[in-house]
């Protein structure tokens, strides 16, 4: 019973420590990041200023976005699940496939807002270059595990996929999914 106590306490916590970020990041993208304060979001989250820096110690923390609806996980779980023999850009096309397909309408509309915002709000793109670094090598990890020397080949879809969201920000209303879907298909095309 204690056991479900606590899974039911950080199911709790880590609800809490979405809606604050979740509504951080609805102010940033309304007001700027530079013009919202703490006692703003609070407010926004409806909880007391120390709930905020309880989950976050910083407004800047506010700002990183590893947590955040994250697929690393699961595109890592589904890289891995790809047969070897496959090539390495079709194996992380369907990698992001699984990844994306895992999302219920909801995760996908904030995962969505949560890239965008990354792409047009310059404290937030800087604020997750490490995890962009962090990505980019564990894809190439997996990658070059199943190609040797076919590193080139991860930096190449990473390129299409930051393309893909900076074309994405001129119009917001596609899905940014199916257009990297669409963008691997041809890189994968012209890479055999």
């Amino acid at each position: 019973m204690q056991r479900q106590a606590a899974g039911l306490r950080e199911r709790k916590k880590a609800r809490t420590r979405t809606a604050i970020q979740q509504h951080a990041l609805r102010l940033f993208r309304e007001q700027g990041y530079q013009a919202t304060t703490v006692d703003q979001i609070a407010e926004a989250a409806e909880v007391a200023p120390s709930t905020v820096f309880r989950y976050f110690a910083t407004k800047e923390d506010l700002a990183v976005l590893d947590d955040y609806y994250s697929l690393a996980e699961t595109i890592a779980a589904a890289l891995a699940a790809q047969p070897g023999t496959t090539h390495p850009v079709e194996a992380l096309r369907d990698a992001l496939r699984v990844a994306f397909g895992g999302l219920t309408d909801e995760e996908r509309a904030a995962r969505y807002e949560r890239d965008l915002l990354m792409v047009t709000i310059p404290e937030l793109w800087s604020a997750n270059l490490g995890m962009i670094v962090t990505g980019r090598k564990m894809i190439r990890d997996q990658m070059t595990s199943r190609a040797p020397g076919k590193g080139v080949l991860v930096d190449a879809a990473i390129g299409v996929a930051l393309g893909v969201l900076l074309d994405w920000v001129k119009q917001p209303d596609g899905d940014p999914a199916a257009a990297l879907d669409e963008a691997l298909t041809e890189l994968l095309a012209s890479a055999r």
